[in-house]
């Protein structure tokens, strides 16, 4: 049975489409989720990709965590669902609680958006297990509320419990604290980080090479090996 990975639209969302495509790449059954359903059409992954919820209105990420959708999801996800938020996704996960610490406008207040240079920190979620620790990857990065903050206490918590997924390579480009390109909860089914995977997994686009792909078979794995 091929698994279904479902992928959810907000308005502004921008990557819903490029997010489904990749999903159809690893050989997964994308599954298009509108914010205003509860029901999540018996997937057994979820997807919230990145652009600009509500127009990033309020707080990016902040209107978005009260769709009827996130409701389920966060149900789910506590439950052990794999999500994986990717950019305003990793906003919304933080804003929902199922990740902590915040995002704040980036250092020098503009966008930035590039081919960024991470370093996969570990292999132990559900989104990262095709990858090997300590691996150098590239993908592009597009954000202007990028900056990953929380208090010390939080932040040394995370280090020492594996849970920083990603750090920036080379250059930090929003500044976020101690290089964090992204987190996962304690028991690693849910994964968010600021850089796009989705835009590299073909080498006609994005960077020219597929290094955002292994995110996609690797919850594709997990989900056949459950």
């Amino acid at each position: 049975m091929t698994a279904r990975i479902g992928v959810v639209t907000f308005p502004g969302t921008l990557d819903d489409r490029d997010t489904q495509r990749a999903i159809g790449i690893a050989g997964a059954e994308a599954v298009p989720l509108w914010h205003r359903d509860k029901d999540l059409k018996q997937v057994d992954a979820v997807v919230l990709p990145g652009g600009f919820s509500y127009g990033d209105y309020l707080r990016a990420g902040a209107i978005s965590r009260f769709s009827p959708v996130m409701g389920t999801i966060v149900e789910q996800a506590n439950a052990g669902m794999p999500v994986l938020g990717i950019c305003n996704g990793f906003q919304v996960l933080c804003e929902a609680h199922l990740l902590p610490g915040a995002m704040l406008r980036n250092t020098g207040l503009h966008f930035v958006c590039r081919d960024q240079r991470l370093r996969v920190e570990t292999d132990a979620t559900a989104w990262t297990a095709d990858y090997a620790a300590g691996q150098d990857i590239s993908i592009p990065l597009k954000n202007i509320d990028g900056r990953y903050t929380a208090d010390e206490r939080t932040l040394d918590a995370l280090e020492a419990e594996g849970r920083v997924v990603f750090r920036y390579l080379d250059v930090n480009p929003n500044g976020s604290l101690r290089d964090i390109a992204g987190i996962s909860n304690a028991a690693g089914n849910v994964v968010g980080l600021m850089p796009h995977p989705e835009h590299a997994v073909e080498p006609l686009i994005g960077t020219g090479r597929t290094d955002g792909l292994a995110f996609f078979t690797s919850v594709l794995k997990k989900l056949v090996n459950a």
